[in-house]
């Protein structure tokens, strides 16, 4: 937890990934992710790791089941996760809204579609900004610890009343 500006995104952007730290290592999964090629990279970062926004970054094009499948289609294996991605809907509650576009839905509904995506491929680590804000519903309603024993960590915000974790 911390004011705006003390590294809560950047330390997110390091976990995640998507910005080299400028001293020190990652390792994560016994791997040197910053080490690999930038297509391995990707790889990696898409096996290993589920991102929640607090901007649910939806594709508004697709339904909710298809965005849930999103991070399954650059290995061609939507077909494979299509029972999981029904179940982690379930889970949140909304599979009876799979065939939805994200417009049709409220700003719960989205977040929640974007936790589902986020656990979709078992991550080994679980990011995530202000997860539960809109959604009315803790990460822990999905299955408990998410995707099977990821670790989560949480981006926290002081001030507005927000009270939230850093980690599970």
């Amino acid at each position: 937890m911390g004011p705006s500006g003390s590294g809560k995104s950047t330390l997110l952007y390091i976990l995640g990934t998507l910005e080299p730290p400028t001293a020190g290592d990652v390792v994560l999964e016994g791997c040197h992710p910053f080490q690999l090629a930038e297509r391995d990279l990707a790889r990696f970062r898409n096996r290993h790791i589920g991102f929640i926004f607090q901007d649910h970054c939806l594709l508004p094009q697709c339904s909710v089941l298809e965005n849930v499948l999103a991070p399954t289609l650059i290995q061609k294996a939507a077909a494979n996760y299509r029972q999981r991605a029904l179940h982690l809907l379930d889970q949140v509650g909304l599979k009876d809204r799979m065939d939805h576009r994200p417009a049709e839905l409220s700003g719960g509904e989205k977040q929640r579609v974007s936790m589902a995506r986020a656990m979709i491929r078992n991550p080994s680590l679980l990011l995530c900004d202000e997860p539960t804000g809109k959604s009315g519903q803790p990460l822990g309603g999905i299955g408990g610890r998410p995707a099977g024993g990821a670790a989560p960590a949480a981006r926290l915000h002081s001030g507005g009343g927000h009270s939230q974790f850093d980690s599970g």
